[in-house]
């Protein structure tokens, strides 16, 4: 038997209200709005004191030139997370908080730490050299792995129901990993054409400013992302088996994570050392394997959603919350795209952003019944199903002709037999419609 049966219209359910019907107000530091300025704040003067040290370093000049040329990655790596995260899209804001805390806090907390930690081993060792080392290949990975691990968990602990796969992990992580390389970028950059000013070198393909932006912007654009990414893998198991497993488990996976980021990060830092050909042999052995590698667990992640798509929502068409072309629909990405294109021709753009939040409650629904079916749900099991199908119902006028559509047209033609035997000689001539 079912342990969680779609839930039915009509039904009534408790929503544990306390004893005497009293409401608990917030404290003051506990409203959304004080969380909410309090972050922002945060970010904007962590913002404003990474550009003034950036600034610096770099010169006006050096830094507007460092600025422009690091800009050029971002919007295409922001575009690649936002693709993987498709099927079941993440907010907005969860987004632009992540590459502000990497661009701004991380980026900030990782300047300061790694120059007073590598000022602190050059002053106790007397040797710059070694100090400059030990900073790229120890101090760095375990500062910014950290940093930037700081705002997937925030995502993790406050925006928990928009963080319950692996692939939310890989798209949180992702994102802030390329607003610190960003940042980081912009440092490089502009300290390189610095030193093209001092020498006297014009810009070109020789300067320490074409060989700098060829190595971190074409060569290496995912380096920082990669590292990140397995930081919210953890996570994102942890996220999608939080109830098999115990207190101390579910804190092992997030931080196996992010040792491997910081081992990475380390390895990737210390290829320079191994020799003039080091940092190739690094990258073509073992940087694009690996990148391959998480490529294709992060599009096989974002399939097996839709499988699931596929599979748990056949029991709200029985319960009649969804009609029987939709699991299919839903569960491709064709069918989808041609449903919202769909609703913009005939309901204009409103009727496109209806459906597709029909598209992301319904996947989130599916993996909730998954998480339900599987002993993974949580207590709020009910009282989630029943808002995310009440937002289904509110949007279903919009959505439900779009997705019939999109299912007609994605669905695989279906073709009559074609005998395949030796002629017929005797009888009635061969009909493919017959049987």
């Amino acid at each position: 038997m079912d342990p969680y049966p779609a839930y039915q219209p009509h039904h009534d359910h408790a929503l544990g209200t306390p004893p005497g019907g009293a409401v608990r107000h917030p404290r003051w530091w506990e409203r959304k709005g004080v969380r909410v300025t309090a972050l922002a704040t945060l970010l904007a003067v962590s913002g404003v004191v990474i550009a003034a040290l950036v600034r610096e370093q770099t010169g006006t000049e050096g830094f507007l030139v460092g600025l422009g040329l690091a800009v050029v990655p971002v919007p295409l790596l922001i575009a690649a997370f936002r693709w993987l995260d498709r099927v079941r899209p993440g907010p907005w804001r969860n987004m632009i908080f992540a590459f502000a805390w990497g661009a701004c806090a991380a980026a900030l907390i990782a300047i300061v730490a790694n120059s007073f930690a590598t000022r602190w081993i050059e002053t106790a060792t007397a040797d710059p050299t070694g100090a400059d080392t030990l900073g790229a290949t120890v101090i760095a990975p375990i500062v910014e792995e950290s940093a930037k691990a700081a705002a997937v968990l925030l995502v993790f602990l406050f925006r928990r129901r928009d963080f319950s796969s692996v692939v939310d992990g890989i798209v949180i992580a992702g994102v802030t990993a390329t607003g610190f390389a960003f940042t980081e970028n912009i440092l490089y950059l502009g300290n390189a054409f610095g030193t093209d000013q001092l020498a006297g070198t014009g810009p070109g393909l020789s300067s320490v400013t074409a060989a700098t932006f060829f190595v971190r912007v074409v060569m290496s654009p995912f380096a920082h992302p990669l590292f990140t990414v397995l930081t919210g893998i953890g996570f994102g198991i942890a996220a999608v088996t939080a109830r098999d497993r115990g207190p101390v488990r579910r804190l092992l996976l997030p931080l196996t994570g992010l040792l491997a980021a910081m081992g990475m990060h380390a390895f990737w830092n210390g290829s320079s050392s191994l020799g003039e050909y080091g940092f190739f042999a690094v990258y073509a052995a073992f940087m694009v394997p690996v990148f391959g590698l998480i490529t294709w667990l992060a599009v096989y992640m974002r399939q097996r959603e839709l499988r699931t798509v596929r599979e748990e929502l056949p029991a709200y068409v029985a319960a009649g919350w969804l009609t029987p072309p939709e699991p299919f629909a839903l569960g491709s990405l064709k069918a989808r795209r041609l449903a919202r294109e769909f609703a913009t021709h005939y309901g204009g753009k409103e009727a496109a952003e209806s459906v597709a939040a029909y598209e992301s409650y319904a996947t989130s629904l599916a993996l909730l019944r998954r998480r339900g079916r599987r002993g993974r749900a949580g207590a709020d099991f009910v009282v989630r199903e029943r808002e995310l199908l009440e937002a289904l119902w509110e949007r279903r006028a919009a959505a439900r002709p779009a997705l019939a559509y999109g299912s007609r047209s994605a669905a695989p033609m279906w073709r009559p037999p074609v005998y395949a035997g030796p002629p017929m000689t005797h009888g009635p001539a061969y009909n493919p419609y017959r049987y």
